[in-house]
């Protein structure tokens, strides 16, 4: 259902329908929950898409393999009563970008052991990226980079074959935008729209590519290309969708393969933006730090709440949970050291409160978590009262008022990041 609903969005997109669909691009729990919760609401399909480096067949960063990390997003679906059926997996950036340091042989074996092991986790939406270069490559030609995905196609299409018969064929995107994967990392300049020569280029190579191995079939389920609309965000500052800049990329959009324009790096546009954007072509959205960062505002403000109404009982035991994660993100820097710049002060301001959002690799630490825990758990105990509540959280304040939403500490953080989800359902024509 999920496979085919996507299909159905990119055909009416290219019919000039102002419908997308965007794509989850996180780990965080709240963050599922609240995206499944928002589909729930549109009765629409959640699109949730795990990255190279994030979930791979060595556990990523976040730990887990596509198997696992199936299992916990259709566990957190069971608890959330959001039907499996309408769950469509993506794996976005597959190729050999975490093995990129490694001879190319090599890193494009692991990629293949990557793809293999998410087509049989059951990812419908494969984005095949080998645009970076590998430790023994000199110079790396479009033809190149578009022989190794073909290569990586080849692989999911033999993986698929191993399925269950009638499981749905992959849907494939191609391309990639300007920053590596995990966003910019330095203020820059606006980065360049794509040009339509160089979209088109791609796609010739791509398409001599598959067919050149046979992948005919294949190459009529590509049904995105990745290419720069001219958005991003980096530490401090966010890059906005100029719908003139795009008009040639709009006006282009090819014959065949019947796809969409997929936009990454989405996040923090405005509402007008992003459905300026459905509109003009980019059928298909990613967001992920926005989303955590809307999160990281909630518990923030949770716990400013918590101070102000448990901290002076002297039987209350008030949470740390600012503390702990920061603690943790001083004991661990690797997630943040090469994206933030600047002294002390600046690089503490940016923990917190960076678009970049380098926090959210720090929440499933055992100790933040456990402050979390206790941070929802008091405020679920002792609810604070309304006037807390319009200070630090004015508008889940007003849901709670109008009884959209009850005063209970993850109903206010589910809403807080639902404020982003409405806006990219709103822009996808799903409410």
């Amino acid at each position: 259902m999920a496979s085919k609903w996507l299909r159905t969005v990119v055909d009416r997109n290219r019919r000039r329908e102002p419908v997308g669909i965007y794509s989850v691009c996180s780990a965080n729990v709240w963050v599922l929950e609240a995206a499944m919760y928002q589909a729930l609401d549109d009765e629409s399909v959640v699109s949730i898409e795990s990255t190279c480096n994030q979930v791979n067949q060595f556990g990523g960063y976040t730990g887990w393999t596509p198997s696992q990390f199936e299992r916990y997003v259709r566990t957190i679906a069971k608890r959330s009563g959001f039907p499996a059926e309408r769950i469509l997996l993506g794996g976005d950036h597959l190729g050999p970008y975490p093995w990129r340091n490694e001879p190319s042989r090599a890193a494009l074996d692991k990629a293949s052991e990557l793809v293999r092991a998410s087509i049989l986790a059951g990812y419908a939406k494969i984005h095949l990226d080998a645009s970076m270069a590998c430790a023994d490559d000199k110079v790396l030609t479009d033809e190149v980079v578009a022989e190794r995905a073909a290569a990586l196609c080849q692989v999911a299409e033999e993986s698929h074959s191993e399925l269950p018969a009638g499981s749905p064929a992959p849907l494939y995107i191609i391309g990639t935008e300007v920053p590596t994967p995990g966003g910019e990392q330095g203020p820059g300049l606006a980065p360049a729209v794509t040009q339509v020569e160089d979209a088109r280029r791609t796609l010739d190579h791509f398409q001599s590519a598959f067919l050149n191995r046979g992948l005919d079939a294949a190459w009529e389920r590509v049904i995105g290309l990745v290419v720069q609309p001219g958005v991003e965000f980096g530490d401090a500052s966010v890059f906005e969708y100029d719908r003139h800049h795009a008009r040639s990329l709009t006006a282009s959009l090819p014959a065949s393969p019947a796809l969409v324009y997929e936009a990454h790096s989405t996040d923090y546009q405005n509402a007008e933006a992003l459905r300026e954007m459905v509109e003009d072509h980019f059928g298909i959205l990613k967001v992920g730090p926005w989303l955590t960062f809307a999160f990281r505002e909630a518990v923030f403000a949770l716990s400013a709440i918590e101070q102000e109404w448990l901290g002076g009982r002297r039987a209350a035991a008030v949470s740390h949970v600012r503390e702990a994660l920061e603690e943790a993100m001083l004991e661990n820097p690797v997630h943040w050291q090469g994206y933030y710049r600047g002294d002390e002060r600046e690089l503490a301001f940016a923990r917190q409160y960076s678009y970049s959002d380098r926090s959210r690799y720090y929440w499933p630490e055992e100790s933040v978590q456990r402050e979390l825990d206790r941070l929802v758990k008091n405020l679920t105990d002792s609810p604070p009262p309304l006037t807390l509540l319009s200070q630090h959280l004015p508008e889940q304040y007003d849901a709670v008022r109008a009884g959209r939403i009850p005063n209970r500490a993850a109903s206010l953080i589910y809403d807080r990041i639902r404020k982003v989800t409405r806006i990219y359902a709103a822009a996808c024509g799903n409410v």
